[in-house]
């Protein structure tokens, strides 16, 4: 898959996960591939990013100290509605996915994740975003 959206402009990619050498080597991965990619290692971190740049897909972990995925889900909703969110956890449940899907989620993946699927969810959700 392409790592361009809309006029030939490169993804670009939030990630949040309180797992920092996760967080940073999926970092060093996607921009290998070409993505722009940032992360935060807490919700509020993520929110001030979200606050400063625009971003056309974000992978937030749902496990996450103070705020957590759900609660940052909600704020992105609000800040930027009309960019994908991909939710991912290592310790979800049916009911966590189905209440991420229910308010906005445009997927859910469990941990661990094959980077190259990974990769493509978020490219494709991103691609469709991307902002002029």
């Amino acid at each position: 898959m392409d790592n361009v959206g809309g006029a030939g402009r490169v993804v670009r990619l939030l990630i949040v996960d309180d797992e920092t050498g996760f967080a940073e080597v999926l970092c060093k991965r996607m921009r290998r591939r070409g993505v722009e990619a940032a992360s935060a290692a807490s919700g509020d971190e993520a929110v001030r990013l979200l606050r400063r740049e625009e971003f056309d897909v974000a992978i937030v972990d749902l496990k996450l100290q103070g705020m957590n995925g759900i609660e940052i889900l909600k704020v992105f909703r609000l800040m930027a509605p009309d960019m994908p969110v991909l939710m991912l956890t290592g310790h979800g449940s049916e009911e966590a996915r189905d209440e991420c899907i229910k308010l906005g989620a445009a997927g859910y993946l469990s941990k661990p994740v094959e980077f190259d699927r990974l990769l493509d969810k978020a490219l494709e959700l991103g691609a469709g975003s991307v902002r002029a």
